[in-house]
């Protein structure tokens, strides 16, 4: 196993089996919980005596943080039990605001606070009158000796009541524009109590026992010494902020996608309807196995962000956009596709599995929200196409070169990213963008595989062909973007939405190649063959260009194979599935059928 996963590895073992009614966050008790919609202090109490919280401190400020792929990973160990509590317990990731602009002061404080006082933060940018129009916003922070005066609310904000520090935007020129706003990292126990005050629990479609509320302040002062960076620079900090948090979104989606294919198989594997199983039935089978599909699609885009922050942060601003808007988005879909495999028990709140579907399809649809909704992070990536365009055209071998010695970093699994330098990102990425750049690099390495014995040249060919069709789409996206009309500001033509979507797509398919070439001898044999890569580039390519073909059913069957054993053997469904914690109930029916449906591929 890969040492960035041992510490999910671990905290998935110490957890134990979500299905035995026993363990700290079981299936039965988080729908319990969620039923009386209190928030889970028990829970998240455990995590903090489990020391979870040094992991959202970086190594120099005395914590354990050293990879943000290894964050993703355990995060996703919270999730697949309940998205509750696992974003609420992640909500202590706006920490990196003060990691990236934060003085040594301030960091030591919060360093603290989180690892000593089991303290956690919130974050308050939105209003109720004005959602995600930043600048537009009415708190406002008045600068007086020795600090500032803070009135007005925000909301809605997640664990705004429980929080011991919150990060509030607030306007502090009223002239408005890109510099009137600042951010202050606010500590509840250093204010008065009587000039701030917390606003009612929203009741919620999804995490209903979350702390969901806000918070209001009344000619409450603030000292300078809560500033983060500078006055006027609020505004840049939140979207850089905003790139980190975006981007590790994509984990809440994982867990919750793993546990809804896994519960939904374990259904169709012993539920028989017409003397079968379902699972026996061609179209629930191909159902759970394109969902499986697009999770393996989704971890290529996820994984490999999360490697990315450490070699290419000045990238994210296009990054973050692109795994942000595909992946909650990939997985929601997935999620809402295998529930016609459960039946009617998708709805129901005590049946199968003590109807943890249910709660994960109501939790999960919050996620493409999140930091931003899926508009919102098309529109960020809107802006920023014409560059991309550009920088395309102008690479030069130097450039290409280079683009390769970053993409063997953070693609391959088995090599040390360097430390995260948040300093380094950026508000807009000058149009680099590694992925798709190197696009072309992946495609020549490709093609030297031609006659290498360890690869099985149809499948090689399918992937040649497939990888061509990607170059092709994204030289015509280009051309697209050379020839249209660019707009400032949100009076963006409707189109150009769908060419942004397209790009994410695009983008998707070169993260599936990327992850294949530079693993494909280090992963294990189901992995190295390939198949699931050209199963994904197809369903990937089919959703802009009409495919004249069929992928092999015998790819479609081992895929399926391939997610039958990973149920089996209790791992996690993912291109590193690391051994999850095993329940002590004997799966002897879902042994039976599953031998029996690896028979009848064998035959």
């Amino acid at each position: 196993m890969l040492k960035q996963y041992k510490i999910a590895e671990n905290l998935e073992q110490d957890l134990g089996s979500p299905l035995e009614a026993e363990s700290i966050l079981s299936f039965a008790k988080v729908i319990a919980t969620d039923e009386t919609e209190q928030f889970p202090h028990d829970e998240v109490n455990w995590l903090y005596n489990y020391k979870l919280q040094d992991y959202y401190v970086p190594v120099k400020e005395g914590g354990k943080f050293t990879s943000f792929e290894e964050f993703v990973a355990f995060v996703r160990v919270l999730c697949r039990r309940d998205q509750t509590v696992g974003i609420a317990m992640t909500t202590l990731f706006w920490s990196f605001i003060t990691w990236m602009a934060g003085n040594d002061s301030q960091k030591q404080r919060l360093s603290q606070f989180i690892r000593e006082e089991n303290g956690t933060m919130c974050l308050g940018y939105s209003e109720k009158e004005h959602g995600s129009d930043l600048i537009g916003g009415d708190l406002t922070a008045k600068k007086v000796e020795g600090g500032y005066i803070l009135n007005g609310e925000k909301w809605p904000i997640n664990r705004a009541t429980i929080s011991g520090v919150s990060y509030i935007l607030a306007k502090t020129d009223s002239a408005g524009g890109a510099r009137c706003l600042s951010l202050f990292m606010v500590e509840k126990s250093r204010l008065n109590p009587d000039n701030y005050y917390n606003l009612p629990k929203i009741l919620t479609h999804g995490i209903r026992a979350s702390d969901m509320s806000g918070i209001g302040f009344k000619d409450c002062f603030v000292p300078d010494d809560m500033l983060i960076k500078g006055e006027g620079e609020g505004l840049e900090v939140a979207l850089k902020g905003f790139q980190i948090t975006r981007t590790l979104c994509a984990a809440f989606s994982h867990g919750a996608a793993d546990t809804a294919l896994r519960t939904t198989l374990s259904f169709a594997l012993k539920r028989k309807v017409y003397e079968k199983t379902v699972f026996d039935i061609p179209l629930p089978r191909k159902t759970l196995t394109d969902g499986f599909l697009d999770i393996l699609i989704s971890d290529c885009e996820t994984i490999s962000a999360a490697r990315a922050f450490h070699v290419i942060p000045e990238q994210f601003s296009v990054l973050s956009a692109v795994v942000k808007y595909f992946v909650p988005i990939c997985l929601e879909r997935m999620i809402n596709s295998v529930y016609v495999v459960l039946g009617s028990r998708f709805y129901m709140r005590e049946e199968h599995e003590f109807g943890i579907f249910q709660k994960q399809l109501r939790d999960n649809s919050i996620i493409s929200m999140f930091d931003g909704s899926s508009v919102v992070n098309l529109h960020s990536l809107i802006l920023q196409l014409r560059q991309l365009t550009k920088y395309r055209s102008r690479r030069k071998p130097k450039t290409m070169s280079e683009i390769e010695s970053r993409l063997d970093v953070i693609f391959d699994l088995s090599k040390d990213v360097p430390t995260f330098q948040p300093e380094n990102l950026e508000l807009f990425g000058r149009g680099a963008d590694d992925s798709l750049c190197g696009l072309e690099i992946s495609l020549e390495k490709l093609t030297n595989l031609r006659g290498n014995s360890d690869v099985n040249p149809e499948v090689l060919e399918e992937i040649i062909s497939l990888s061509q069709i990607v170059l092709e789409e994204l030289n015509a996206h280009d051309e697209q973007i050379a020839g249209s009309k660019f707009e400032f500001g949100h009076n963006q033509d409707p189109q150009l939405f769908e060419i942004a979507e397209k790009y994410c797509t695009l983008h998707a398919a070169a993260s599936c190649l990327h992850m294949w070439i530079y693993n494909r001898k280090t992963n294990d044999k189901f992995f190295a063959q390939g198949e699931w890569l050209v199963l994904a580039l197809h369903r990937l390519v089919k959703t802009i260009r009409p495919m004249p073909y069929f992928i092999s059913k015998t790819y479609s069957e081992n895929l399926s194979s391939q997610m039958l054993k990973l149920y089996q053997e209790d791992k996690m469904f993912s291109i590193v599935p690391f051994q999850l914690a095993q329940t002590n109930q004997i799966k002897q029916e879902d042994n039976k059928n599953n031998a029996s449906y690896q028979l009848q591929l064998q035959s």
